[in-house]
């Protein structure tokens, strides 16, 4: 380990920054630097309640003050691609919130800006670290043979609205919250995607149902399932010829063997419970990442591919199948 502490800056002040903070500073050697946001007063009371060193007024202030090696950027979807890039122009890592842009062509200028500037960053994926995954994830190693990954997804954009989120990221939903779900494809999925075909396409007019089937260079294939506007799960399944893995909520894992019909469950992980589910692992692997330890931190260039996946999924579609490049 580094003598010296990891230190660490965050932008914003609000409930996914409170989360952040919590996770980074229960590591070890690391140092919570400074904060700054819109709104001062939030900062402030962030700062008091979890010992950050400094309160500052703007992105540059908050380099100068701190000199962190890792910058949090836990903004608004409309405000990530101007305050991000405004992060670049200061040599720290970047770890985005996700989305990282409220759209594919926002997150593709915080990709140019981020490789202009030389600056590493990685994307918050944190359902990649839930226990539950990370189970799977590690049972299914195990088993070289071809898997069938089933992604349930359900969203409501009159539920967004309700929350005040603003019109231009209710009408790219799909990039600001379905991200949790079409993660979980490149996230079990192994390789390249190489194919995606649409079953029922995207409607923005009047959104119900989006079914794709998507196809890895391994051999892999997902569905991708998601319910507009009506009932629904989340939920992730991933099949094997020798298990059977299912995640209902996302939370929660369970298996079950070939030849039984039972389900096992696993238990849940102590730091599931102390923290937001994913973040502290989560924290651990950025800082790792950050010094430049092994790790398993998505990059913002992985976090780019799920962006695109999404595009490709919801873009409208003639209802044929596409070939494609991996992105």
């Amino acid at each position: 380990m580094s003598a010296q502490p990891l230190r660490v800056a965050v932008v914003g002040a609000g409930n996914m920054a409170r989360e952040h903070v919590r996770a980074f500073g229960a590591l070890e050697n690391v140092a919570l630097a400074g904060i700054c946001s819109r709104t001062r007063a939030k900062a402030e009371q962030l700062a008091a309640e979890f010992g950050i060193e400094a309160v500052c007024d703007s992105v540059a202030e908050l380099f100068e003050a701190t000199r962190a090696d890792l910058v949090v950027v836990t903004v608004f979807e409309t405000a990530m691609r101007g305050v991000a890039v405004e992060c670049t122009r200061h040599p720290w890592a970047l770890l985005l919130e996700k989305p990282p842009g409220m759209h594919l062509a926002d997150a593709r200028s915080i990709q140019t800006a981020v490789a202009r500037a030389g600056r590493k960053a990685w994307v918050g994926l944190n359902r990649r670290f839930l226990h539950s995954s990370q189970t799977a994830a590690l049972d299914l190693a195990g088993h070289p043979g071809p898997r069938f990954i089933h992604v349930q997804d359900q969203q409501d954009q009159g539920v967004a609205r309700a929350l005040n989120h603003p019109a231009e990221v209710v009408d790219h939903w799909m990039f600001a919250n379905s991200i949790h779900l079409v993660d979980y494809l490149r996230f079990f999925g192994r390789g390249s995607v190489t194919k995606i075909t649409p079953v029922a396409g995207w409607d923005a007019a009047s959104p119900s149902i989006v079914l794709a089937r998507v196809d890895f260079d391994s051999g892999d294939v997902g569905l991708y399932e998601a319910i507009w506007n009506g009932p629904g799960p989340w939920a992730v399944t991933v099949s094997t010829s020798v298990r059977r893995w299912e995640m209902r909520p996302l939370e929660h894992a369970q298996y079950q063997n070939a030849g039984e019909r039972k389900l096992h469950a696993v238990a849940p992980s102590e730091l599931d419970v102390r923290f937001k589910p994913g973040f502290r692992l989560q924290a651990e692997h950025v800082a790792a990442a950050v010094r430049g330890l092994p790790n398993s931190a998505p990059t913002l260039d992985e976090a780019l591919e799920t962006m695109a996946l999404i595009d490709a999924v919801y873009r409208p579609l003639a209802g044929e199948s596409r070939n494609r490049r991996a992105a």
